[in-house]
This record gives structure tokens, C-alpha cells and sequence, in this order.
């Protein structure tokens, strides 16, 4: 793959070459690369349900261009349970009750284990949910996914 355009999708260097340069990145990971755990709610940026980690950065899949990504790494759903702050945030959402339809669950769980990254679990409640505020949920009312929060948090700290 030397010289060809690269994106590293959980932790796999994957070429880009034959990616057209209007695909989004929600695309290439559903469609090119088998990865369905990201989903697609409203295609504008609204939902956050298409929600990576870019560089360990939040980032909605369905506003990014696969070819603009190339030399980042990019981190899905699908490899979450590969550390420790991951496996405790599906591991909170689970036991606090936060995914009643799941289709939002990978989005808020991903952009939750980004916060948590960056701002480690010593952050305040508020703050994480505050870095959640991009994510929507039409089935649980938030208080659980506020529950899941302060639940990773303790479990983490």
C-alpha cells in the first residue's frame, strides 16, 4: 500500500484509492467495509447516531469525506471492547437500561468514550453530558444515558 491514499479503521490500514471523492465516511465503513455498527439517522449532522472517533476525536461519519480522512485513524463501535474506557461505557449503557431501540446506542456510546478520553473520568457529569448534546435519543428520556454516564464515570475513577 505504499504511496495509496490510507485510512486506519480500527486499528486496519485500509486503502482508500477506489473511494470516490463525494463518498462519505458513513458509507465507506457501512457499504466498503462491512462495519454496520455506525449508523445513519439523518444524513445532515443532527442525529450524531453516525458518531467515530477521528483521531480519537468525536466526528459525525455522515459530514466526513472518506478521501479527507486519509492518513487518520478512525475508531467504530466495532472495536470499542478493545479497551478498558470502552468496555466500561457499553458496559454502563447496558446495566443502566440506555438503549431501548439501540439504534442511537453506538453513537452516544462512542461519543461518550471519546469524552472520557479526553477529558478522563474525573470530568463533571454536566461536561460529559454536555459532550453528548449532539446525540438524540427518541426512546429513553435521557435519564438513563445520564445514569449510564455517571456510572462510567465511577466505575472508571
Amino acid at each position: 500500500m505504499t504511496g495509496a491514499a490510507v485510512i486506519t479503521v480500527n486499528g486496519e490500514a485500509r486503502p482508500i484509492g477506489e473511494v470516490p471523492g463525494d463518498e462519505r465516511l458513513l458509507d465507506t465503513l457501512r457499504w466498503r467495509l462491512g462495519l454496520r455498527g455506525t449508523k445513519e439517522g439523518c444524513r445532515s449532522g443532527e442525529c450524531g447516531a453516525c458518531t467515530v472517533l477521528v483521531d480519537g476525536e468525536a466526528r459525525l461519519s455522515c459530514l466526513s469525506l472518506t478521501r479527507e480522512l486519509e492518513g487518520t485513524a478512525v475508531t467504530t463501535v466495532e472495536a470499542l471492547d478493545r479497551d478498558r474506557i470502552g468496555r466500561v461505557v457499553q458496559s454502563a449503557f447496558a446495566e443502566e437500561g440506555a438503549l431501548q431501540c439501540g439504534y442511537c446506542t453506538p453513537g452516544f456510546v462512542v461519543a461518550l468514550s471519546g469524552a472520557l478520553r479526553e477529558r478522563g473520568p474525573a470530568a463533571s457529569a454536566e461536561a460529559l453530558l454536555g459532550d453528548l448534546s449532539g446525540n438524540l435519543c427518541r426512546c429513553t428520556g435521557y435519564a438513563t444515558i445520564a445514569r449510564a454516564v455517571a456510572r462510567a464515570r465511577e466505575q472508571l475513577g
